[in-house]
């Protein structure tokens, strides 16, 4: 089984994610030795339609440490690139922990939670 690709948004600009839990978060990824990418901003990678958004949703199983999944989920719609509800993964650095955060990135299973139309998703702490 392949690993999940690890995605960390550092969320410069809205600045909406506690800068205590996003900096722990990055902190312990960097410590872990697993290879992650991490970028400045999912919001404005959006906003330029950056084709390493469609390059991720294109990857496979992925999970990504931002805010809410039906926002994330957005952003990657935004730009033609949807992900895949059945591989993706969303951790809500928002209303999780960085402890929990940290946790579920470096677990091997993906537990998908992206909304998806008249569906329901996993119920997580991450969903809300």
């Amino acid at each position: 089984m392949t690993a999940p690709c690890l995605l960390y948004c550092h969320c410069q600009y809205a600045q909406v994610i506690p800068k205590t839990v996003k900096e722990e978060v990055l902190r312990r990824l960097c410590e872990s030795g697993v290879a992650f990418d991490a970028v400045a901003d999912l919001c404005e990678m959006a906003a330029r339609r950056d084709p390493a958004l469609a390059q991720l949703a294109a990857a496979g199983a992925v999970k990504i440490a931002a805010c809410f999944p039906r926002a994330v989920k957005g952003l990657f719609h935004q730009c033609g690139a949807d992900l895949n509800p059945a591989t993706a993964e969303v951790l809500n650095m928002r209303t999780l922990t960085a402890e929990e955060v940290v946790a579920a990135l470096l677990a091997p299973e993906v537990t998908p939670n992206i909304p998806t139309k008249g569906g329901s998703t996993v119920a997580t702490p991450a969903n809300s």
